[in-house]
């Protein structure tokens, strides 16, 4: 018998609590989830479902048995599911485990006048014509956890907009742009030109001159300016310790910085985190190396880098290449990326856009590697959570497994179908681990981890088949999660039993 639990946005469970209750279950089509702890099985239910057992099924018991597809609904919102777990819905994977459908919350339904919590855009003034732009939601919930989230490479805080509507309505949420990207980039041009502006294919572009104003003095778009920059952003907007989630080139900055800050980080999560960034030698941990090279993404840039970035960039921001790019990350194509697209081609058009981006790729590497990183968050003890697209053409899912291997107790949730953006193109499911996870460190554990009903699931894979409604249609994705016990070899050799398995069925 399989016993089942679901998390929802009060912390719900499924849970056979009593024989009682199970009893009681058995006649309506529907069952309710009700409030509880953490899933625990005394003997007397044992011995309840033992008799029930004998009572009234001659035949293998399955309390759920007779639930059928059309029968999966949501009661009240975020308050209650009904799981189906017919046996015709369950396979098996390459892990040996069975897969049962549960139905999460979808996103807010704008058609039927629920447009989630209500975003704010701002600006913080951290150095001079440097300004922070960052959206926010969930501001009256005064005592609710602080959520941040940064952005990956190219993009910025409206990669975010389905977590700021949906966590919003639980959380206090923040997503920031990194300097140099998106809307937080300069407001004046860092350069001076003697022959005045420069302009490409008409348009005018910033850093491009011949001296550096006195403000940009040094100035260089690198991974440990972001690291800084979240650091004063937690330390005067947020004012306490935060979870911070990160996509990409977030995820990195996000362990970086939990790894220099741990007094002010609850918990990382990682949505498909580069491991590397830069590719200069940093001044500070090589600085005989770094002598090598006499330029590494300061102002003004030198004449032959211009010349490179202007034939680049009229490549790079050519709306066909854009789009080719974005279609290469998002495994669904159905997705729809016209906000996305048009928030980057808006960020493509400012004057900045083109010395920034050359900055940003001649900027040496952070003083801490990823792994370096991620071994200062281990010995501090900082929450580490791993939510990775399967498909992911660039970060390949075994730079997440990788990171588990390092950190074994660190939930490992993997989503299929989904590419390099998994909050962007399955954000349902995004926002309900988050949800989870977050809550079951807040409680201390009190709360199981999304997916993990039973302790023992803790160690081992599980498999579940998430649905959601999305524009009146129900849709099905794949969640596996790998528990402390995980290991590439094992694995493998599981892939390799089931496929053998398959081969004499076929056979």
């Amino acid at each position: 018998m399989e016993i089942l639990s679901c998390h929802s946005l009060p912390g719900y469970h499924v849970r056979m609590m009593s024989g009682q209750l199970l009893e009681k279950s058995l006649s309506p089509r529907l069952l309710r989830l009700s409030q509880c702890t953490y899933p625990r099985y005394s003997k007397q239910d044992h011995l309840c479902l033992n008799k029930l057992y004998k009572s009234r099924a001659p035949q293998s018991y399955n309390p759920l048995k007779g639930f059928r597809s059309s029968d999966t609904r949501v009661f009240s919102g975020y308050d209650s599911y009904v799981v189906d777990d017919e046996e015709s819905l369950r396979s098996v994977t390459g892990s040996g485990e069975r897969v049962t459908k549960v139905l999460i919350p979808g996103l807010p339904d704008e058609s039927n006048g629920d447009h989630g919590a209500p975003i704010s855009s701002c600006v913080l003034e951290w150095k001079p014509k440097l300004n922070v732009h960052y959206d926010k939601s969930g501001s009256d919930n005064v005592n609710s956890p602080p959520v941040l989230f940064l952005p990956g490479f190219g993009v910025g805080s409206f990669h975010y907009e389905k977590q700021l509507k949906d966590l919003g309505r639980e959380f206090r949420v923040w997503a920031i742009d990194f300097l140099g990207q998106g809307m937080s980039l300069p407001s004046e041009d860092p350069t001076q030109s003697k022959d005045g502006r420069i302009s490409v294919g008409g348009n005018s572009l910033w850093g491009f001159g011949d001296e550096t104003e006195p403000w940009a003095n040094k100035l260089v778009y690198s991974i440990d300016l972001w690291q800084d920059q979240v650091q004063y952003f937690v330390e005067e907007v947020i004012k306490e310790p935060v979870y911070i989630v990160g996509n990409s080139l977030g995820g990195y900055v996000a362990l970086y910085f939990a790894a220099c800050n741990p007094h002010l980080v609850k918990g990382v999560t990682l949505l498909n985190a580069t491991p590397f960034w830069g590719f200069l030698p940093n001044p500070i941990t090589s600085p005989r190396l770094a002598r090598v090279f006499p330029w590494a993404g300061t102002f003004p840039l030198p004449a032959r880098v211009r010349k490179l970035t202007e034939v680049a960039w009229q490549k790079i921001s050519d709306p066909g290449s854009i789009a080719e790019i974005l279609k290469q990350v998002y495994a669904d194509h159905s997705t729809k990326v016209d906000k996305v697209f048009s928030r980057i081609i808006e960020t493509a058009q400012h004057p900045a856009a083109a010395a920034s981006l050359a900055s940003i790729m001649f900027a040496p590497r952070g003083q801490l590697s990823f792994k370096e990183a991620l071994s200062r968050c281990q010995a501090n003890n900082v929450p580490v959570c791993l939510v990775y697209g399967k498909e992911d053409p660039w970060v390949k899912p075994i730079w997440g497994l990788q990171v588990k291997r390092q950190l074994p107790e660190a939930p490992y949730y993997e989503i299929s179908p989904a590419g390099h953006c998994p909050h962007d193109e399955v954000p349902e499911i995004v926002n309900y681990l988050l949800r989870g996870w977050i809550k079951n460190l807040e409680t201390d554990g009190s709360v199981a981890l999304p997916m993990l009903d039973d302790p023992e699931f803790v160690e081992h894979n599980v498999a579940r088949d998430l649905e959601f409604i999305r524009e009146g249609s129900k849709r099905s994705v794949r969640v596996q999660f790998f528990g402390s016990k995980f290991s590439l070899w094992n694995l493998i050799s599981s892939y390799i039993k089931s496929q053998l398995k398959n081969l004499r069925i076929n056979s």
